[in-house]
């Protein structure tokens, strides 16, 4: 094709000095022009055909191909792969463009090439994801780690190509600098033992709820790669923290509470000190109207007459008989309320116990789990069995602690 394009230059009468080069841009033109065509035709028309034959398909594997771009990347492909086949057609007369563009060429196509088998190992991380159960696996970090290798694997021919030495030319300089390297890529290193301890012990997977507060992370996990592991947090925020802190630096993972299907409620009312009394015959009958105490009180009273009597005490001897109190009758009133509550887990632990007095009161904690560990259902049942408990704590003529306010205060003279 030069010759011929010379030999029709030289019939136009173009000057002998102007041929060569005439002819190389001519040609070079051609090349190019072929060259950015085949790339349109490729990149619209091909990939148009493609979209669609895909968009009918059942098959989901397809579909994942082109989610993350494989015939794209391919097309690139063919614009480098025709400029290096139609070179010794159109510029075989000019040596140093055609050594040029022939390096410029292999370059392209090892980068590409890097970039498509990438994208093809999105894929198949993808397809795992999408198919597997195990979500222990390491696969995110592996696969970043083949992408490191592929890609400094084509950054070394590509040099090789620019500077026209042998890749294993390179590879001799790149032992020499095996020091500098392992200081380079220390994080990544870290970040990949990290990643395999944590898939080895099953410390953390994708969807499971963990909270860093030193990293100022609460959320679920979504994404465990080769150096970071991203967090979302409840208020929408990304949090990404580095992989090697989460085997360097505690974390707390509620994937135990999700799996065993209860969430634990651990909170306190406390009791004012100076409403803690006996129960007197007043307060026992309003009491015999709550059902949950019914039997209770029936067992309680049985039980102390029988102590009382085998003491020989009376019922007038006030000081030394046993007697019930509201603080431990409104405890067994709560005791009840939770072990009918259909909310509360029944094969977990329940109960309510007291703790030490403070300068605050007598504080009655209650410790229980939820059968229901969605997050707004379980402040939903929390709530309601607080406000239950603080509503119904008057009955038992005790007082709720709260520290006075400036209300308090106004009406202190008026009560």
């Amino acid at each position: 094709m030069s010759q011929l394009m010379q030999t029709w230059l030289t019939e136009y009468g173009l000057s002998g000095n102007y041929i060569q080069p005439v002819s190389a841009i001519i040609g070079l033109t051609i090349l190019l022009s072929i060259c950015w065509l085949s790339f349109y035709i490729s990149k619209n028309l091909l990939l148009t055909t493609v979209h669609k034959l895909v968009s009918r398909s059942n098959n989901k594997f397809d579909d994942l191909l082109l989610s993350h771009n494989v015939f794209a990347r391919l097309a690139w492909l063919v614009p480098a792969i025709l400029l290096l086949a139609l070179m010794p057609i159109f510029i075989s007369e000019n040596p140093l463009l055609v050594q040029t563009l022939t390096v410029i060429a292999k370059v392209i196509l090892a980068l590409q090439i890097a970039r498509c088998l990438s994208a093809i190992l999105n894929v198949a991380n993808s397809a795992f994801q999408e198919s597997s159960k195990e979500r222990y696996l390491p696969l995110n970090a592996t696969i970043q780690l083949l992408k490191l290798a592929i890609y400094l694997v084509a950054t070394i021919l590509a040099i090789s190509i620019i500077i026209d030495r042998s890749a294993i030319y390179l590879l001799s300089g790149i032992g020499a600098l095996t020091a500098v390297l392992l200081l380079v890529f220390q994080d990544t290193i870290k970040g990949l033992v990290a990643s395999i301890q944590i898939s080895a012990n099953k410390m953390l997977a994708p969807g499971d709820w963990i909270s860093m507060p030193q990293y100022g992370a609460d959320g679920d996990v979504i994404e465990i790669a080769l150096n970071t592991v991203k967090i979302k947090n409840w208020d929408n925020t990304l949090t990404t923290v580095p992989t090697y802190a989460l085997i360097s630096e505690s974390f707390k993972n509620w994937r135990g509470m999700s799996n065993s299907g209860g969430r634990r409620i651990k909170r306190s009312v406390v009791i004012d000190l100076a409403s803690i009394h006996f129960c007197d015959q007043k307060l026992l009958a309003k009491l015999q109207h709550l059902h949950l105490l019914k039997d209770y009180l029936a067992q309680k009273q049985q039980e102390l007459l029988a102590d009382n009597e085998q003491k020989g005490l009376t019922a007038s001897d006030d000081i030394n008989i046993r007697q019930l109190t509201n603080i431990g009758t409104f405890r067994a009133y709560i005791s009840a309320y939770l072990e009918n509550h259909p909310k509360v887990h029944d094969k977990m632990t329940c109960m309510v116990r007291q703790l030490a007095a403070t300068d605050k009161g007598v504080p009655l904690e209650l410790y229980f789990f939820s059968n229901d560990i969605n997050w707004i259902n379980y402040e939903a049942i929390q709530a309601d069995v607080f406000d239950h408990l603080l509503s119904i704590a008057p009955l038992f003529e005790l007082r709720i602690f709260q520290t006075p306010s400036g209300y308090d205060w106004q009406n202190i003279g008026t009560k």
